[in-house]
């Protein structure tokens, strides 16, 4: 299964968002997974177009991924996916 990590950023707009394990065979099935999980999560992490949005990053198996508007990249069964909300400040 396929794991999924979350920021700790984002709890402070998903409370409790925790890890999850999945089945899904493209990033596209695992965001919808993650959905199912956390509502308007999909909502936060990508656009209206399914694009990911300029302030998310993610990540699999330690690098990040090439297509944010397909989600075309490659996963295995056991891959380890971070999403990570870009921070900013001063």
């Amino acid at each position: 299964m396929a794991t999924v990590k979350f920021t700790s950023a984002l709890e402070r707009f998903f409370p409790g968002i925790k890890e999850i394990h999945t089945n899904g065979n493209s990033l596209r099935e695992i965001l919808a997974e993650v959905e199912a999980g956390y509502p308007r999560v999909c909502s936060y992490l990508l656009d209206e177009q399914g694009s990911v949005r300029g302030h998310v990053n993610i990540f699999i198996d330690g690098s990040i991924i090439n297509d944010r508007d397909g989600l075309s990249d490659p996963l295995s069964k056991d891959s380890e996916i971070y999403i990570i909300q870009a921070l900013s400040g001063g």
